[in-house]
């Protein structure tokens, strides 16, 4: 191959290598996860079905309004003794025979059971469509959750790394003097403990923010790695303001299961009216088109006559004189399908009614079963209100927590790095020990670890809490 070619090909190429390499190391905004996981979520799709099948099942319901139109039709052959359907007569032959049928039937009245049916499966196909919005509501607030533990996830890590960078400029201030023969020998062993404590504390660092990422890619439904953008997400440490009560209010006006709830205790209701009209007779209108065919079904033509005996006989004058009458001839010819099919065109039109008098209380049982569901769709309305107020509760106050939290370990930080100044110059300068010097470390590295999650937890339980207010991120 030429140089020529291969300059060529290169640079055909070097835009998709480019591409390539941008889109693995692609950061995902909050935004972008969410309309990710809206989009790819199995459990969420699970329930769009569920919520189509509740429409396709509302949309037949208002069709059951409309009367039924159904055509039947057949066509046979019948050998041996049977009965013409032409004649009704008695005949030993072959047959070719077929009918055809046009039935109409039309519900005039059911005790409304008709109506009650499509009030009851349109409550049931909004009740879905609110599930569907809880679900995307509930998944919005996974994903966000996940989000922020990743980016907690991420700067334990950082802190971790961060850690050890200065274990190991210590520690190569300790190896020159162990090199050097001056000062305790000890404390460069110790400080060599003290960086394998911090790799094995980056290890864990590393594979909790793995895990949560796997937590966020496995509700996003996708299988690659990610890289989360960091300055995406706003991370607002004011106090929240409202109380639990409050939370709970707006929960209650806007939170979409509280509504899908509602509309299930309603259609539960209309189901209890559904069953009570099983007591109502039924009125219903019908009407029948039939018409049927016939092989040896024919038509007679005149042709003349003749005079024939009829094998009588009269006397007279002692003589046995034989009677002649006279007798028309005629032509047999069949008749045609289509003539046949309009010859024999009948109709039947009437009206049915269905008056339920004994079916064993069945619809007694119905309704029972029925008033039974509402009373759990009514009990499960008030024990998701009871759930819901406890848990925003416990949110509540945990957050209260978290923010207090927060704020005394900045006190804390702020006092643990002037400890760990101080220990620093003094053990670098042969003052101090070992062992105030990395008890002082120890501590404010602890204390950034602390502060870190509890900035973080904070941030969830408002996440959660604006959740339940009904409030989008």
């Amino acid at each position: 191959m030429s140089l020529k070619s291969i300059i060529y090909i290169s640079a055909f190429l070097l835009p998709f290598i480019g591409f390539t390499q941008r889109k693995g190391t692609e950061r995902y905004s909050l935004s972008q996860c969410i309309e990710i996981a809206l989009e790819n979520n199995l459990d969420l799709k699970s329930t769009i079905l569920n919520a189509n099948t509740a429409r396709v099942n509302y949309n037949q319901s208002k069709a059951n309004i409309l009367p039924t139109l159904n055509g039947n039709y057949n066509i046979g052959v019948n050998n041996g003794r049977s009965i013409d359907p032409f004649t009704n007569d008695f005949i030993n032959q072959e047959l070719t025979f077929s009918n055809a049928r046009l039935n109409l039937d039309a519900t005039i009245f059911n005790g409304f059971r008709i109506l009650n049916t499509v009030r009851q499966q349109r409550l049931n196909k909004q009740a879905s469509e609110m599930e569907i919005e809880e679900a995307k509501q509930t998944l919005i607030l996974n994903v966000t959750l996940a989000y922020l533990q990743v980016l907690n996830r991420t700067d334990v890590l950082a802190l971790a790394k961060t850690r050890l960078i200065a274990t190991n400029k210590q520690l190569k201030q300790q190896e020159d003097l162990y090199n050097e023969e001056v000062g305790n020998p000890a404390d460069y062993a110790d400080i060599k403990g003290q960086k394998t404590i911090d790799e094995t504390n980056i290890l864990i660092a590393e594979s909790d923010l793995n895990n949560a990422k796997l937590s966020l890619t496995r509700l996003m439904n996708i299988h690659q790695d990610i890289l989360i953008d960091k300055t995406s997400i706003l991370l607002d440490f004011e106090k929240y303001t409202l109380s639990s009560e409050d939370v709970f209010n707006d929960a209650m006006q806007n939170l979409a299961t509280f509504r899908a709830k509602e509309l299930r205790a309603k259609a539960a209701e209309k189901g209890i009216r559904v069953a009570k009209a099983q007591y109502i007779p039924e009125i219903s209108f019908f009407g029948q088109v039939n018409t049927n065919y016939s092989s040896v079904a024919e038509t007679f033509t005149e042709t003349g006559s003749d005079i024939v005996e009829t094998g009588d006989f009269v006397t007279v004058n002692n003589d046995q004189i034989s009677v002649f009458t006279n007798q028309t001839q005629f032509t047999g010819e069949n008749i045609e399908y289509l003539d046949q099919f309009d010859n024999n065109l009948n109709t039947v039109v009437g009206i049915a009614v269905d008056i339920p008098l004994f079916n064993g209380f069945r619809a007694k049982n119905n309704v029972a079963l029925e008033k039974i569901k509402a009373e759990e769709s009514l009990i499960e309305l008030e024990r998701t209100a009871l759930e819901v107020k406890n848990a925003i509760a416990q949110v509540h106050f945990d957050m209260q927590t978290a923010f207090n939290r927060y704020e005394s370990l900045q006190n804390q930080v702020t006092a643990f790095e002037e400890s760990y100044r101080v220990n620093e110059i003094r053990f670098n300068n042969g003052v101090s020990n070992f062992i105030a010097y990395i008890t002082s470390k120890n501590n404010l590295d602890n204390a950034k670890t602390n502060l870190t999650n509890a900035k973080y937890e904070y941030l969830l339980r408002v996440k959660i809490l604006e959740f339940y207010r009904g409030n989008s991120f």
